[in-house]
């Protein structure tokens, strides 16, 4: 399904954090297909993981991590402290003068997982969301294409 941008989102200064990771075909090419629905005058930034440092050199005053849910999962996966990751990233944002817009899911909304790592994946994620969401200005949950402003 295509990401329509909103007309004039961020216009052209915008520096996007990806953070998926290509491992298999099939994820190549929904990459693939991002990129192409992408505007062409934004910056993209590859980052699985270092994605504090990106922000602090992203080119652009407005900055969109797509997406915090991979984020975590590639840093749990590398036995990182998602945690203290989380913290990085908001000292970084708040030393940045740049805007930063993330998008992240809400994996607890589903059914518990049944094995202990997807457990855990869905607490650190879910911890992930509530600590962003305290230090953010807005926070919107989108559900079917609507935006529901929560903050």
């Amino acid at each position: 399904m295509p990401r329509p941008w909103p007309s004039g989102w961020g216009g052209d200064g915008v520096s996007f954090l990806a953070t998926a990771e290509p491992l298999d075909e099939e994820m190549r090419e929904r990459i693939l297909q991002h990129r192409r629905e992408r505007p062409s005058t934004w910056e993209t930034l590859e980052v699985p993981l270092e994605v504090p440092q990106a922000l602090r050199r992203a080119g652009h005053g407005v900055v969109l991590l797509d997406c915090l849910t991979l984020w975590v999962s590639n840093l749990l996966l590398r036995g990182r402290e998602v945690r203290e990751e989380v913290e990085r990233l908001l000292e970084a944002a708040r030393g940045s003068g740049k805007t930063l817009v993330v998008v992240s899911n809400e994996v607890g909304m589903g059914l518990v997982p049944e094995n202990p790592l997807g457990r855990r994946y869905r607490d650190l994620l879910g911890a992930a969301n509530q600590r962003l969401a305290q230090e953010a200005q807005e926070v919107y949950l989108v559900v079917a294409g609507l935006p529901l402003r929560l903050k």
